[in-house]
């Protein structure tokens, strides 16, 4: 993108960043955008100046001819693996495509210089959401409004609430409520690297139930819509083997806090989880290095921060991140490289992304004083945290594989990645190699699963 065409989109994001939060859905004529200039999920149909990023083609929905699925809860093959990368960037040319990288990936060169490396690929903007997902999407943009406090949203359902987000809180709930599948069921390993190469690591049965992108449920508005129901229970390590967390989150996180129970398998009792979010350190084997809210790079209440819409920018992100998954790929040759995860294992395509910056309300607290988030302008989902303390000091830089998943039509979220810049420990999430590929559709479980009843019934 050219510095002219990106200081028109921050002038851009400056004067729509004056609306009030309240303002009205969009017009039919600006609706009819979404069939001309703007893909049906609101991002800009025409590639860059140059041709790196390609014009949206959106010419396949689930798998292409060439891709041989199996269905649900079989791994989802690479599109593109014959493909090679264009270019490697490394610590020694970093200096020629610094405008087209985050804070974070600047300072992870910078900090590793001798292990860290990018390769860069062909960009692609083939596939499409489901149907389901994108008449949702429209359909939010005639009805969705801001709540009063500008942290929620009414008259959405099923998708990302705003295709045309003119402000800061509208982006960050495009992230928070983009369109996905009906859920999941699998196993995750989760991976901390410690900078002295020490490990720790967790196994976990995940069962989510997302009632809120559920094809089956009709549109409706209800008075404290639920999100999405989950379930973890601990495999490994053996100290806690067998504890089950589960519970539902709620659309709007602020007015409807997450209520969550734990099973104890020492005690054989269910108890209620007291409420978590914003920077509470996630539990288990992640300690410190991750606080509630860095989840898939954001999530829950965001009334902490004042939220900035920057504009957009052109960055090379992770993207259609297959390989990662790859059983061939085992887990310590992915994580015994210290500091970062091993970068063969991740691709990395240039990508339009829209630019949200969150600063920390006077008078609230959060271990973040700054966050900066990059959303994929194609499927409304963050890629790329970066975390400032109060010093404005870069702390964290976080990034958000994505894969499209052809059973359910939509991105689904890989792997997840957190690295302390100070400690030089990092953290690596959601990994499936060492099991069976994760069910994404005709998912065996459904609301009436995710109860306390049913959870200390099972576990007997």
């Amino acid at each position: 993108m050219s510095r002219q065409s990106d200081l028109r989109h921050l002038l851009l994001a400056a004067a729509i960043g004056l609306s009030p939060l309240t303002e009205a859905a969009l017009s039919e004529a600006e609706l009819a955008s979404l069939d001309q200039d703007l893909t049906p999920m609101g991002a800009e149909r025409a590639g860059n100046a140059d041709g790196s990023i390609p014009a949206w083609s959106g010419r396949w929905r689930g798998a292409p001819e060439h891709v041989d699925f199996a269905g649900s809860g079989s791994l989802q093959p690479d599109p593109y693996v014959s493909e090679r990368p264009l270019f490697r960037i490394t610590a020694e040319n970093v200096g020629q495509y610094q405008e087209r990288l985050s804070d974070g990936q600047v300072a992870l060169f910078k900090r590793y210089p001798q292990s860290y490396w990018m390769d860069i690929y062909p960009s692609h903007r083939d596939f499409r959401a489901s149907e389901n997902i994108e008449r949702h999407l429209r359909e939010n943009g005639r009805t969705a409004k801001l709540t009063e406090d500008g942290h929620g949203v009414t008259g959405a359902f099923g998708g990302s609430p705003f295709p045309i987000p003119r402000s800061g809180n509208e982006l960050i709930l495009n992230h928070s409520l983009q369109g996905r599948g009906p859920g999941e069921e699998g196993i995750y390993t989760l991976v901390v690297t410690l900078a002295n190469g020490k490990r720790a690591r967790q196994v976990q049965h995940h069962q989510t139930f997302n009632v809120w992108t559920n094809p089956d449920n009709p549109r409706v508005e209800v008075e404290a819509p639920i999100l999405s129901h989950f379930m973890y229970k601990t495999l490994e390590p053996t100290r806690e083997l067998g504890k089950i967390t589960f519970g539902h989150g709620f659309v709007d996180p602020l007015a409807n806090a997450q209520q969550s129970w734990q099973y104890d398998p020492g005690s054989r009792r269910v108890r209620r989880a007291p409420n978590v979010g914003y920077d509470n350190p996630s539990s288990g084997a992640s300690g410190s290095l991750r606080v509630n809210d860095d989840s898939r790079m954001f999530n829950g209440a965001s009334d902490r921060y004042e939220w900035t819409l920057l504009g957009k920018k052109e960055l090379f992100i992770p993207y259609h991140n297959y390989r990662i998954n790859d059983p061939a790929l085992s887990l310590a040759a992915l994580t015994e490289t210290l500091g970062h995860p091993n970068p063969a294992a991740l691709r990395y395509e240039l990508h339009r992304v829209w630019v949200l910056e969150a600063r920390l309300k006077t008078g609230k607290r959060h271990i973040y004083a700054k966050r900066r988030f990059y959303l994929d302008e194609d499927t409304w989902g963050a890629v790329l945290a970066d975390s400032y303390d109060a010093r404005d000091y870069l702390w964290r830089t976080n990034l958000q594989t994505t894969f499209y998943a052809y059973d359910t039509q939509s991105y689904q979220a890989g792997p997840s990645v957190y690295h302390d810049l100070i400690s030089g420990a990092y953290l690596v999430d959601r990994l499936t190699n060492e099991h069976a590929p994760i069910r994404l559709s005709e998912l065996a479980h459904d609301a009436s699963d995710f109860t306390p009843a049913t959870v200390r019934k099972r576990a007997k």
